[in-house]
């Protein structure tokens, strides 16, 4: 079989535009309805996407600006994820869990659970805490800086991984003849000592369908980037142009070879923002109505929020954005993205906003089915991508536009599956699956 691209469908609720709360089509209750994630699983499985991706953060927002902001009210991402295992067969359910306000021992339970639930369909998206407020709700006055959190992250993923090896696969004979529940020179008692942590083991789940969760991160600094090379098998990133794609992608999969890793062993899922219409001018007037939806303040909130936790509040709208120290607390790499889009394009504060109110950053495509995909295939196919994580304005308008036509266009072109390959996030991804490193 030819190279075929992946897709996740990234769920926010509502939709990834930060006024799809506001649209006529869209439920406001989103975040708290089973029936509408139901929904969404079932149209994403049902057009083959590879997995699901939910986002998440331990903190809610209490600024004035947020009362006119959805996320303020949503399901925990491993609750949720657990309750569409059982509705769902074969796509992947991806959760993210922050490094920073987790226990790794809570971290390998919770997710060997959900891979034992779904039948081996559970990916872990490690993430070090970019909003700052999270802190607060957890016996800290400040939060972790940039450098701790990823010397954490790193040692967090070192026990978990230790952790979900605890038990070789056939340690569990529960032979009710003999009266042997598991093997005792198959259990491997971590004993973890170092930095950060320190975890004895073994972990109560035994050791998952798919040997290990998929491991997805999102981090696109140079410390992100060397702990995608060191621990990720899936990258989730947010690249503007095919030339910084092709960048990205090139530099990743060079640094793998120093951790004895090869390049199919991480697949590179940039962020894409699609919004679909039959014809080129419908795309246009669908992405514009949700672009009057945006307050002049709601757009600069989200910008203060995306360039790393900084209040905008006091500028005038009409001014430049002002210069700003390195972000400590948020995602230096998107500081960088977008510090750098407001030079080249001279834009305002308020269109700064208003620019990044739906993909976030991330790249945005408008247009008919055939312009969306030769655009996604123009970056699978010139060392961009191995697949993308596809944002829609709103849900599950959206998802449904995408799904009904750019994943049939990707499939006449043979570039995407008609039928997944496996049962497992693993082998629909085409990655390995890894073997304990006890036995």
């Amino acid at each position: 079989m030819s190279r075929q691209l992946k897709l996740g469908a990234f769920l926010m609720a509502t939709g990834h535009h930060v006024a799809a709360w506001r649209h006529p089509d869209v439920p406001a209750n989103a975040g708290l309805d089973f029936v509408h994630y139901k929904r969404l699983a079932q149209i994403a499985e049902a057009a083959k996407f590879d997995a699901l991706f939910v986002a998440d953060s331990v903190a809610a927002p209490t600024q004035d600006i947020a009362s006119r902001m959805a996320r303020s009210d949503h399901f925990e991402p491993l609750t949720l994820l657990s309750a569409l295992s059982a509705v769902t067969e074969h796509i992947g359910l991806i959760a993210t869990a922050t490094t920073s306000y987790n226990e790794p021992y809570h971290v390998a339970r919770k997710f060997a659970s959900l891979d034992h639930l779904s039948g081996g369909r559970a990916g872990w998206n490690l993430v070090t805490s970019d909003n700052a407020a999270e802190a607060l709700n957890f016996g800290r006055d400040e939060h972790i800086g940039h450098a701790e959190r990823y010397s954490r992250a790193r040692e967090f993923h070192q026990v978990v991984t230790g952790l979900w090896d605890s038990w070789e696969d056939d340690a569990f004979v529960r032979d009710k003849a003999s009266g042997v529940y598991y093997e005792p020179a198959k259990l491997h008692v971590l004993d973890h000592v170092g930095e950060h942590f320190r975890v004895k083991g073994p972990l109560n789940v035994a050791r998952s369908p798919q040997g290990q969760p998929v491991i997805v991160q999102a981090g696109s600094s140079e410390t992100g980037r060397e702990l995608a090379a060191q621990t990720a098998e899936v990258v989730f990133t947010a690249q503007t142009s095919l030339a910084n794609a092709q960048a990205f992608y090139a530099d990743l999969k060079g640094r793998l070879p120093k951790y004895g890793r090869s390049a199919d062993s991480l697949k590179i899922m940039p962020g894409v923002f699609v919004v679909v219409g039959r014809t080129e001018a419908e795309a246009q007037e669908k992405c514009e109505t949700f672009q009057q939806l945006v307050e002049p303040e709601v757009g600069v909130a989200l910008l203060g929020r995306m360039l790393g936790n900084f209040d905008l509040s006091k500028y005038p709208l009409d001014g430049p954005l002002p210069a700003l120290p390195l972000t400590e607390s948020g995602q230096q790499s998107r500081q960088k993205l977008l510090t750098e889009l407001a030079g080249r394009e001279n834009l305002t504060l308020a269109e700064l906003g208003r620019k990044i109110a739906g993909g976030r950053g991330h790249y945005s495509l408008v247009g008919t089915p055939e312009q969306i995909a030769d655009r996604l295939q123009e970056w699978f196919e010139q060392g961009a991508a191995d697949g993308f994580n596809v944002l829609v304005p709103h849900l599950p308008g959206g998802l449904e536009d995408f799904a009904n036509g750019v994943v049939p266009e990707l499939q006449r072109r043979g570039l995407f599956r008609s039928e997944y390959e496996g049962r497992t996030l693993r082998q629909n991804l085409g990655l390995a699956r890894p073997v304990n490193r006890f036995a």
